[in-house]
């Protein structure tokens, strides 16, 4: 049976054959496509395109259509999808039903950004740029953390990508540079996600950093921060620059709280800096595990262990500093968010941008942690020059693939 998209809601469930117009062709023209689809009756469709690679899911409204791929409830980058038809598409169905009944449990926003990212190479290749638009809202902000200004708008965010990608591939779309970009960890996030990513080129990889990205009402993406990590790494130079611009902040008494013990990974975020921060670093603690890897990009070593995690998070807390958070995604095994550093005595506007991301274990313990702060100055002078002398891998000494002790 075929049928049009404004036909849908006529139907009871039942596979259908779906005509959709999803986009404008190069003549300005809506491009017509038909897809196998199961119509669920409740005004939305899982259109499936089978591949030798994987199963490629269309999640539509009657006017809205968003690219994503299906992925297991326990799907890492590196894992294949179901090779069987048969067991793959009961998998759909019954999916789709536990999203209609628990939609916190459905992971549509990593997926969209595993698909773009992995099959679409959205970050590699233009024509991958091209796909990362059009799944964008025509306002989409893309904050890159790099450039001096977002970037607003489905037009001006192709422009940014298919630049920053011709940069790194030679200037050339039909160059033979290998340029990639690898996803090393992504949050389990539905209507938002983040994911630490790594640049690499053959058998090198360099630069790396942490993007969130967030959905929509109709899964477009909305709202994107991207941090590469800074080159020139502080240390502890970092707390005595805080440190003396907070040199007049007065102290106040900690703040008050209701003790809690959250186990979704999002919600432990939340709780940790939105109620515990700055008041008792004994109940941070009990949500770190023991082997707890702690990477913060102002530093060259990761912090590993709770005694070196703990002596952390004692050496920020000082009067007159604020982690103050933004914008939450919802994941339940990991998590990303960003969040700005607030400074009492600080010029307004210079608050500092960044982006964290945790990982729970089975028992509600956060295993790993990433941040990565802004830099000042944009873009900072030794990631321009980075890029500019190994554009491929936008630092100035590659490293081997896998030779890093930590992401």
């Amino acid at each position: 049976m075929h049928v049009t998209a404004s036909r849908l809601l006529q139907l009871p469930p039942r596979w259908i054959t779906v005509i959709a117009h999803d986009e404008m062709d190069d003549g300005g023209m809506l491009r017509t496509r038909e897809w196998r689809a199961y119509y669920l009756g409740d005004e939305s469709i899982i259109m499936v395109k089978l591949s030798s690679a994987a199963m490629t899911l269309l999640f539509a409204a009657p006017l809205s259509i968003t690219a994503f791929v299906f992925s297991p409830k326990h799907h890492t980058p590196s894992t294949s999808l179901a090779s069987s038809t048969g067991n793959a598409l009961d998998s759909i169905l019954s999916v789709f039903d536990n999203k209609k009944s628990n939609n916190n449990n459905y992971q549509l926003a990593q997926s969209i950004m595993l698909s773009l990212i992995n099959d679409e190479k959205c970050f590699s290749t233009t024509a991958g740029a091209q796909k990362f638009a059009e799944s964008c809202a025509v306002d989409v902000v893309f904050e890159d953390c790099y450039e001096p200004q977002p970037i607003v708008g489905r037009s001006a965010v192709l422009d940014y990508l298919r630049a920053k990608i011709l940069t790194r591939v030679g200037g050339s779309e039909s160059s033979d540079k290998d340029a990639g970009f690898r996803v090393d960890k992504i949050s389990d996030g539905s209507k938002a996600c983040g994911f630490a990513w790594t640049w690499t080129s053959n058998d090198l990889e360099g630069l790396r950093g942490t993007t969130f990205v967030e959905l929509n009402d109709s899964n477009q993406i909305q709202y994107v921060r991207e941090i590469p990590e800074p080159l020139y790494k502080p240390g502890d130079l970092i707390l005595d620059v805080l440190k003396t611009v907070t040199a007049d902040a007065t102290p106040k008494p900690p703040p008050e709280y209701t003790p809690r013990t959250p186990t979704k990974a999002n919600e432990i975020a939340k709780y940790l800096f939105n109620d515990v921060q700055g008041s008792s670093p004994d109940e941070a603690m009990r949500f770190f595990s023991p082997d707890i890897i702690y990477r913060d990009f102002n530093y060259e070593e990761v912090l590993r262990g709770k005694a070196e995690v703990r002596k952390f998070i004692e050496d920020f807390s000082f009067p007159g500093i604020t982690f103050a958070t933004q914008r939450f995604d919802d994941g339940e095994k990991s998590t990303c968010f960003t969040w700005e550093v607030v400074l009492e005595g600080a010029p307004e506007g210079s608050a500092i941008k960044g982006i964290s991301f945790y990982e729970v274990d089975e028992s509600g313990l956060v295993t790993y942690v990433r941040d990565v702060p802004e830099s000042g100055l944009k873009p900072p002078p030794l990631g321009k020059l980075g890029r500019q002398f190994r554009p491929a891998v936008g630092v100035f000494q590659p490293v081997s693939i896998g030779s890093r002790d930590a992401l």
